[in-house]
């Protein structure tokens, strides 16, 4: 597994690099001084909150310091990193440091750093420190390919949600999902007998055929085939930044070298030499430790609950986002509200700000952005599925639209306020629809919409009142 081993590290340095350049666009205006959730004041409440044991709770770097020089010169180092890793130096410093800065980022990230890929990034980059091609080493990432997929798909019956059940899942899932590319608006208008043979697929892929990578070799690939074009096909029709391409990786590890070698037209490296004494107690004792934490994880998982001690011992180690959940869209939605945020300076007319990638201008195409993240967007299509009380970071958002925040105001496509910030800032909701394919020949229109009340009352910084 030599060639899957050094093909993988660069993907991984790959993955790495984008979400570090990534987190650098978008730092300041997050979490930075002037951003939505600064992370020094979360630094100060956690301190308030866990005393002593903030440390391990929140660990991150930025206890040293979470200034805006701070976050920017931890962003650089991992570009850095994560270049050295591309090249191959250094591997298992480059790795070590790697975890360390990014798992530092999304402990102070707060929602913005909630999502799955960023902890599955923080799982394979930590089992990756002790990766080589030794089979015992090779197969905890077979396990945790297996235990994202199935997770993936048990969830979704665990929900006892009924547009996976009944087929009808992928019929939604093209219009309501966060950011869909263009060719989810032409999927969307398949015919449904399509529509629940693709959910289908989906189901069977992420619940049976995760069992044939604990097959012998050709029912490994055959598993990791079907994975694989699960993959491609997600990322075709959905921007989930890294996600796809770090799976795909993951999938490498399904096929020997004597393949890989005549897909990619590689010379196939000789093998490697039997491991040590050292060597094979440090894969039993990682292997303990792995299987035995993501064994409880499973567990607690189809009985709802351990006893403790056991669900202690997982508490414990959360923080570190080592060993973890997985399962996206366990409840389908079958609707897309959207959040369009007005500002106006006299109360009576209301202009929008336009975001860079979320649906807003109904002309405006689906976006490709992967396999970068606008996170802000991402949370925009959250909040819009709950109230702005039950998000916290959305009031902070506002806050920083009546200051006139310029970090904040980068992340936007269109200020409408350039020359001073607007005296009153307010939310509203609309339902949005992919147009039919007469609507859009007719207009050139993707999207339509129809109006669903207030989001966030009109509020002005200066009076400190609802209006």
């Amino acid at each position: 597994m030599e060639l899957a081993t050094r093909l993988f590290v660069r993907l991984l340095g790959l993955c790495y690099l984008v979400a570090f350049v990534s987190f650098g666009v978008q730092a300041s205006g997050l979490l930075g001084s002037q951003g939505i959730l600064p992370a020094a004041s979360f630094l100060e409440a956690a301190r308030d909150s866990y005393g002593s044991a903030a440390w391990w709770q929140i660990p991150s770097i930025f206890w040293l310091s979470a200034s805006d020089s701070a976050l920017r010169t931890v962003w650089i180092l991992g570009v850095a990193t994560s270049l050295l890793l591309l090249l191959d130096r250094w591997r298992r410093p480059a790795l070590l440091l790697l975890v360390v800065l990014y798992l530092s980022i999304c402990a102070v990230g707060q929602d913005f750093f909630s999502f799955q890929w960023d902890v599955l990034l923080l799982e394979a980059g930590f089992l990756a420190i002790f990766l080589d091609a030794s089979p015992a080493r090779v197969w905890l990432f077979r396990w945790l390919l297996f235990r994202l997929m199935f997770m993936s798909g048990a969830v979704k019956f665990l929900s006892h949600d009924s547009s996976w059940r009944n087929l009808t899942a992928l019929s939604f899932h093209y219009e309501t999902q966060p950011l869909p590319t263009p060719l989810a608006w032409y999927l969307y208008h398949l015919p449904m007998a399509v529509q629940k043979a693709s959910t289908l697929f989906v189901l069977v892929v992420e619940l049976a055929v995760p069992f044939l990578i604990f097959g012998p070799r050709r029912l490994r690939q055959l598993a990791g085939a079907a994975l694989a074009l699960l993959q491609v096909l997600i990322l075709l029709t959905g921007n989930y930044t890294f996600f796809n391409w770090l799976t795909l990786g993951l999938c490498l590890f399904l096929f020997d070298d004597a393949v890989l070698g005549r897909l990619l037209r590689r010379p196939v490296p000789p093998p490697p030499a039997a491991p040590g004494s050292l060597h094979r107690r440090v894969s039993l004792l990682l292997a303990c430790l792995y299987f035995g934490l993501s064994g409880l994880q499973l567990m607690e998982m189809f009985t709802g609950g351990l006893p403790e001690p056991a669900a202690g011992l997982l508490r414990a180690v959360e923080p570190l986002r080592i060993v973890n959940t997985y399962g996206l869209f366990a409840v389908m939605t079958t609707t897309r509200p959207e959040i369009v945020v007005e500002g106006s300076g006299d109360g009576e007319s209301w202009r929008a700000y336009e975001f860079r990638f979320k649906p807003g201008d109904l002309r405006r195409a689906p976006p490709v952005v992967a396999p970068y993240q606008p996170r802000l967007d991402w949370q925009m299509w959250f909040a819009a599925l709950s109230n702005y009380s039950q998000n916290r970071w959305f009031v902070g958002f506002m806050l920083r639209l009546l200051q006139g925040s310029p970090p904040v105001l980068r992340l936007l496509a269109y200020n409408p306020f350039p020359d001073s910030p607007p005296r009153y800032i307010r939310a509203v909701l609309y339902d949005y629809r992919f147009t039919t394919p007469s609507e859009k020949r007719a207009s050139g229109d993707w999207w339509r919409r129809e109006p669903k009340g207030t989001y966030f009352p009109p509020v002005s910084l200066r009076q400190q009142s609802v209006k």
